[in-house]
């Protein structure tokens, strides 16, 4: 099989989105889909290869574990939702169980594949992986916040009229509610925002203090709306999948053990920024950061060590 063939575990919201991005721009030559309900990754197999002649050759079948053999790239997207009464630990474990089975079945069958995890909460599942399977720990890469900051980047050029690819701006640490918006390095086109006039816009520390509020909690607001979050994050996949075929060695935001930088301990994982290409993280170029965003980012740290604390292993 090609290292261009890309496998998805997982065939929900999240799961088809990331399917069809890749599908649409015709990312991976070949997707396999998994799912614990066969018959309907074959209905989502069918479904997508239908549109072939629209997009162009990329083949799309349902499979199982031992079709993912030889996939380059493996898109984990399978988790189990919280049932009524259950508590959060509770439903941690059930997901460390989940990703227990999937470890061991990709160590078996697809272990040079890169593995990209999506399900929430990322960084704690991210974690969770990193220390079940056998492959290199580097190989193991949380989507983390690559949405947030791109959430963070169009809000940025919609407040400054600007394209959002001109905005250099992350947001680090959990993908979650202990985020951290590092604006000592935000910039457009080279100038700082902090404190500047962009765009013939004066600097504003209200609105942007106001758009890090709709960053954080713009994923509320979506599933009040319509249920779940999929598109977005279907195009993250897209992205992030695209740079390790490609070996492109782009720095992305992405959840992974930080390893001591900012003082944080190892030992879990959350979003900073990191080259990555064909083998996943190749290295971390960790921006400088403020006093205020470093205790931010030990706090997220916190929060996750937290989440991690009783799990089954």
């Amino acid at each position: 099989m090609s290292k261009n063939t890309v496998g998805i575990i997982g065939t929900g919201n999240v799961g088809m989105a990331a399917a069809y991005a890749l599908f649409q721009r015709q990312i991976a030559s070949s997707l396999v889909l998994v799912d614990k309900d066969p018959r309907r990754a074959e209905g989502e197999a069918m479904d997508l290869m239908h549109g072939q002649a629209l997009v162009g050759r990329v083949t799309v079948r349902a499979g199982d574990y031992a079709d993912l053999a030889g996939c380059g790239v493996i898109v984990i997207c399978a988790g189990v939702g919280q049932k009524p009464g259950e508590t959060r630990l509770d439903l941690l474990n059930r997901n460390a169980a989940v990703f227990r089975e999937i470890a061991e079945q990709l160590d078996r069958n697809a272990p040079e594949a890169v593995l990209v995890i999506a399900t929430n909460p990322v960084d704690i599942l991210t974690t969770v992986m990193q220390r079940l399977s056998k492959r290199p720990p580097e190989a193991v890469i949380g989507t983390g916040t690559m949405l947030d900051t791109s959430r963070f980047r169009a809000l940025l050029g919609e407040h400054y009229d600007v394209n959002p690819r001109s905005v250099h701006a992350y947001i680090l640490g959990e993908h979650g509610d202990s985020e951290v918006a590092i604006w000592s390095s935000a910039s457009i086109g080279g100038l700082p925002i902090m404190g500047h006039e962009i765009s013939c816009k004066p600097f504003d520390a209200g609105a942007m203090e106001r758009i890090f509020q709709q960053v954080r909690g713009a994923a509320y607001d979506i599933i009040a709306r319509k249920g779940y979050t999929n598109t977005a994050i279907g195009l993250v996949i897209a992205y992030l999948v695209r740079v390790i075929l490609e070996d492109q060695k782009s720095v992305l935001p992405v959840s992974v053990d930080p390893a001591g930088i900012y003082g944080i301990e190892p030992g879990l994982c959350l979003s900073i920024p990191c080259v990555v290409g064909s083998r996943g993280v190749e290295c971390r170029v960790p921006p400088e950061v403020s006093e205020q965003e470093r205790a931010g980012l030990h706090a997220s740290a916190a929060v996750l060590r937290g989440g991690l604390e009783g799990m089954e292993i």
